[in-house]
Order: structure tokens, then sequence, then C-alpha cells
């Protein structure tokens, strides 16, 4: 499941950021962010009874050095018949200008290493061409695409534009690293929390700061027959540097709900110079 999507909410933009509107564009918060997950609801034909998990998603880099992310989800899911501990670890950097992409992503079930995708993408004579070398080496032309924090800039850029509906695509390693997810965004109000929300005050760093309901749906459209229906859709509220909480990752058969429980902001770079 490619859950570290939500936080990459970097879903977005059928323009480039260098093809975007004239606004400054948004200073992110370098940041460590921890998440209680659980299951919100389940049906019966997902078998699923039980989800508790944690998700620590840490973010750092500036405009000047690009942008590494580290993210690990570690989940007990459970069924009628059986239980298991799954951990996902991911490692990526994105170059200041979006053009380049490193990443791995280690997989285990039950403690035990289940996959490994690592490689490198770059964008290219407009394509987006993958270099995988795990599991095994291959060399991948998708289209053109934008990675996760220019897309989460964008986001920003078109919530503070006023903005409520588009769409654009995405690439982030997941999966086999072979293709691309279209995404459809929707962008509510700007709202600001009036009463103290459950998150607080573990969040009191963001606690007075405006905020957009973002709802995003995830499109595998590389093998599609029939209706056209989303792999999955993500509802959060993202702050304009960045951080989000308040998470629902809806799966259809099943969802889950996060919770942000611990926020640590770390000092950011200086600003660099031309």
């Amino acid at each position: 499941m490619r859950l570290k999507r939500f936080l990459a909410a970097a879903i977005v933009g059928g323009s480039s950021i260098a093809g975007s509107t004239a606004l400054a564009q948004p200073i992110l918060t370098p940041h460590r962010a921890v998440y209680d997950i659980v299951l919100g609801q389940a049906s019966d034909r997902s078998g699923i009874t039980s989800i508790s998990g944690r998700m620590v998603y840490e973010f750092d880099g500036s405009a000047c050095d690009g942008y590494t992310v580290t993210f690990r989800f570690v989940s007990q899911i459970d069924t009628s018949e059986v239980s298991r501990i799954t951990d996902q670890q991911t490692t990526t950097y994105e170059d200041p200008k979006g053009d380049s992409f490193d990443f791995v992503t280690k997989s285990y079930v039950d403690q035990q290493l289940d996959r490994e995708i690592k490689g490198t993408a770059r964008r290219q004579d407009g394509s987006t061409i993958v270099d995988v070398d795990e599991p095994d080496e291959a060399e991948i032309e998708l289209a053109q695409t934008h990675f996760p924090t220019q897309h989460l800039v964008e986001l920003i850029e078109k919530a503070k534009a006023g903005e409520s509906f588009y769409e654009t695509s995405l690439f982030d390693g997941s999966e086999d690293a072979d293709r691309i997810m279209t995404t459809t965004v929707i962008i509510g109000k700007q709202e600001t929390t009036r009463t103290p929300a459950e998150e607080f005050p573990a969040a009191e760093a963001i606690a007075t700061q405006a905020y957009w309901p973002v709802s995003i749906a995830y499109f595998d459209l590389s093998d599609v027959e029939g209706e056209e229906v989303p792999d999955y859709r993500i509802d959060f509220k993202l702050h304009e540097n960045g951080i989000t909480r308040d998470l629902v990752m809806d799966y259809g058969e099943f969802s889950m709900n996060g919770k942000l429980v611990d926020l640590t902001i770390f000092d950011r770079p200086s600003d660099c110079s031309n």
C-alpha cells in the first residue's frame, strides 16, 4: 500500500513550479511528525478486524540543498485467521529543482524482509527516466511527472491562489517503481481551529495556524478496464508550512485514521544566496 503518499501530499500539478503563478514559493518547515494509526471502518469482505500502528515522517532540507524524507510505518493487521506485523521504511532525496529523485524502500513482514526497491528517477527530454537498482537492474521510461516535494509546493501554491479542484500526476517510487499515479485534488476553504483539536497540544506549534481541508483520490490508469475508480483516497488538513494532520486513508474495503501525537520542529536552514 502506498501509505506514504498522503504525507507527500505531492500530488499535484499539471504544470511545473517554474511555470506556475508568480506567488512566492512556500517555505516548508523541516520537522518530524508522529501519527498513531487505527482502523476506521472495514467491510466484511476485507476480513480485517483490527489495525493499529505508528507512522513517523521526517522532512528535512531546503530549496537550496534539496529535500530528504525519512518515513517509517509499523502496523499490526488482524483478521479472523491471522495477525501480521508490517514495517515499511523509506528514504528519499529530491533535488532543489525537482528534476531528480532518489528512493529506497524496504518492506518487512513479521520482521522478515519482504521486498526492497531502490533507484533513481530523473526528468529528461519530456519524460521521466527511472533507473532501478534493486531488486533487479532496469531502466523504465514514463511520462513526465512530478516528484513528491515539488508536488507539495504546488499544492500549497494552488491552495493559496484559491483553486479548489485540479488533476495531476505523481511518481514516488512506490510499488515496483514502474508507474505514475494520476490524482484528483479537492481543496476546501482555508480554516482556523476555533476550539482545541484532539491533536493538540502535541501540535501546539501549529495550533493557531490556518489550514486547508484536502482530499486526494489516486488512480492507477496503467491498466484500466471499465469504470475508472480510485485505488484509494486520502483526506487531511494541510498547513501552509507543509505539516499535515487529521488523516483519513480510505482503501474502499477499509479505512485508517491517523492522529498527530508528536511534532518536533527542526531549525530551518539559512536562505541560500544567488
